[in-house]
């Protein structure tokens, strides 16, 4: 069966990317505990692109598969959990890039480069890092993974924030965040 991908994010309402979010089938990596660990030979670039032995994966259903086993443990170390083993992967800054937002009443909706999308709240938190001149803002994922926004959504989330008249705040599912490192 081919993958289609989901339609853009300012096609769905907040209903439907949560219908989405919900329906999606994702590995139990969090119960697994493999006894045999290892190195992945992976690498997360910065800008999204996944590598192997120094090689491009260019097939975006390999990238989602890989992304759907992807973990980061309280030390920050990135892995990918099998139910036989657990291999560590290099992430240069995030496992995923959120390359969309739009906001729907309370809640702001992210889409990631793996398609995927994921509601900004408790359970995704939005953080700021870096300085004042040059922030660096992420996403809770899931499994301890975060997404980095590209610049156009990090934009976009100051538009939002400006709308609201918050100084450089935005809200979602009763959550307040910061986009100003503090």
């Amino acid at each position: 069966m081919p993958y289609e991908p989901p339609p853009e994010l300012n096609a769905l309402s907040l209903a439907q990317v949560a219908e989405l979010v919900a329906t999606r089938k994702l590995p139990p990596v969090s119960q697994w505990s493999p006894q045999h660990h290892g190195d992945s030979e992976m690498i997360i670039r910065a800008d999204g692109r996944w590598f192997h032995q120094g090689g491009e994966i260019r097939r975006p259903a390999m990238v989602r598969a890989f992304a759907s086993l992807l973990t980061r443990d309280a030390a920050g170390r990135h892995w990918l959990v099998t139910p036989v083993e657990k291999l560590s992967i290099e992430v240069e800054d995030a496992a995923f890039i959120a390359i969309d937002v739009r906001q729907d009443g309370d809640a702001l909706l992210f889409r990631l480069n793996t398609d995927e999308f994921v509601i900004a709240g408790a359970d995704h938190p939005i953080r700021s890092t870096g300085d004042p001149e040059t922030p660096a803002i992420y996403l809770g994922v899931r499994n301890g993974t975060e997404a980095r926004l590209n610049r156009s959504t990090y934009a976009q989330l100051v538009e939002i924030a400006l709308e609201s008249g918050d100084d450089l705040t935005v809200s979602s599912q009763g959550k307040t965040f910061g986009l100003v490192p503090a």
